[in-house]
Order: C-alpha cells, then structure tokens, then sequence
C-alpha cells in the first residue's frame, strides 16, 4: 500500500482529489490542512488527518512519522490574499513549501511530488497564443512565488531528490458560492446563481475567454499526475493543464440550456482590470501535458453538466 500526503486536503480540489483516491486506488492518505471538519471521512482506517499550518514545523513533525511514496501539494495563500500580503505568502507559499519539500526529499526514496501550479504565473495579458515554450512573467507576487517553486522542484529532481511532476490549473468550477465580493469568483457563481433562478451580473464582456476545467477532471489529472511515467514529462517538470478555451457568452448560454434558467437573468458590466486578469485567456497548446496523459473535459456541455452536480446539493 502506498503512503500518499496531500496538503490542503479540506479545500475544494483537495477534498475531491481524497474522495477519487479513497474510491479508486488502496492508498493510506494522511491529510493536512489548516482546518478539517471532524466528521469529514470521520473513522476511514486509511485515513489520518492532521490540523495545523504548514509553516508550523510540528504539523510536518506530525506528518512525517511515516515515508510518504506521493506527496500533492495543494496547500497555498490564493492569488488575492497572496497580493494583499506579500510577506504571508513568501512564508507559506515558497518558504513553507520548499521545507515540505526537503522533507520529502530527506526520507531518501526520491518521492513523487504533484504539486499544483497556476496559469498566473503566464502573467496578464498573456501572449497571443500559450504554448509549451511560453516565458513567465508573472503579474502578481502569487504567481511569482509559484514560479520560484517551479524551478525549485526541477532542480530537486535533476539532482535526484524527487520526481517532481508540476501542473499548472486553470479555473476550476463549480467552486462553492463566495459571497465575500471577490470579484475571481464570477465564474463559480455563475453556476450557483443561474441554476438558483437568480439573478447574475457578468463582470466581464460576453466575448471574454477563459480556460476552464471541472473539478472531477482536475483531481482525475492530480491522480494521474501520481503515476505517470516521468520519462514524459518536460526537462522543466512543468506542464499548463489542457483546459476548454470558451467565452462569457458560450459558458453562460450553456448554463442556462442546462438549468433552463432564462437569459434575462443575465445582465453585463464589464471591469476592464477584470477582464484583463480573467477574460482575455488566448488559445491554448498542451502538446506536452497530453505526451504525458493530462486532459481536459472534452465537450463544454459535459464541463457544465459536472460543474452543476455541486449547485444542486
């Protein structure tokens, strides 16, 4: 049986990445997060569970009791919070990673590290096209601090440490409804408030692109990324998610097709700075995360039809 870490196991990817393990493979899952509601898979015999923050030395003391074979590494401050407060996300997105890291690496069985990237760090606007050979230059200190990570993890397996495989996500929907006012959660939203009959204001032009993927398919490529073949991967250990490319329009329509919600819920009040940062995702070539066993949803009806499983519960 192998012993299998995720970090930020109570999010939403993370909980469904140790749903899909816990039913497909007979892995032992020991799960970190900052917070892990008590009775969440409560007395599952491969399951342990510790709380406590990730730059907390006695949370990987806890951890590290065992010789992990996987590590995913979900955990991170988000891009928001990560501009808001620098200094927060070198401690917990680069420093406390790169400790999580070490201490994978010092158990001495060179494990396989799946560590979740972003497309930040493209930086805003992206180049025309994205591609394998796209420089980073990201726009923010979240993407920067992913970038730096990046290439930390490539070096680590160059030098036999770990084997490192790096995926960086696109937008994962159907995330839970943010009612904070976080204007990145438009696309989340979008699928709460129309399948509710309520009322959606776009905030970015109907002909806004975005990459997109549903949440089943980005755990099913988090598992896949645990036991492909390395010898697949990029020299980098990096490879951008293939993702379904759609606009506003197309996405919205979609919904509405689906939940049979009327168009007339849907009004437009584009934010220039917005649409920037999250509509104007240009075509995307994955030739290298295919090579190595990635996918996307396939058809955007079936990215919307699993992305509204979790606005009906």
């Amino acid at each position: 049986m192998n012993n299998v870490m995720i970090t930020g196991a109570g999010g939403f990817v993370g909980r469904h990445l140790c749903e899909l393990l816990l039913n497909t493979t007979d892995y032992h899952l020991t799960l970190l997060d900052s917070v892990l509601a008590d009775e969440w898979l409560a007395g599952n015999s491969r399951v342990t569970k510790i709380t406590g923050p990730l730059q907390d030395n006695t949370t990987l003391d806890q951890a590290f009791t065992r010789v992990f074979d996987v590590v995913f590494h979900l955990a991170s401050l988000p891009g928001g919070a990560a501009e808001q407060n620098p200094e927060l996300s070198k401690t917990v997105n680069l420093d406390a990673t790169l400790a999580l890291f070490e201490r994978a690496a010092d158990q001495g069985n060179c494990p396989r590290i799946v560590f979740t990237s972003t497309i930040a760090v493209l930086g805003a606007p992206m180049p025309e096209i994205v591609d394998d050979n796209c420089l980073i230059v990201p726009a923010m200190t979240y993407g920067a601090h992913k970038a730096m990570t990046e290439l930390a993890l490539a070096d680590a397996s160059r030098r036999g440490l770990v084997d490192a495989v790096t995926v960086r996500l696109p937008g994962i929907v159907a995330r839970p409804l943010a009612k904070s006012g976080l204007k990145s959660a438009f696309l989340s939203n979008a699928f709460h408030l129309l399948a509710a009959g309520e009322a959606f204001i776009s905030p970015v032009s109907e002909q806004a692109t975005m990459w997109l993927m549903s949440v089943q398919q980005c755990a099913a490529n988090l598992a896949k990324g645990a036991t492909l073949d390395s010898a697949n991967m990029p020299n980098s250990r990096v490879v951008t998610l293939p993702a379904l490319r759609v606009s506003m329009a197309e996405l919205l329509n979609e919904i509405c097709r689906q939940t049979k919600a009327s168009e007339q819920l849907i009004s437009w009040q584009a934010e220039p700075d917005l649409e920037v940062m999250f509509g104007q995702q240009p075509p995307l070539f994955t030739l290298a995360a295919e090579k190595a066993g990635f996918s996307h949803d396939g058809e955007l009806s079936t990215l919307v039809a699993k992305a509204l499983v979790f606005t009906q519960k």
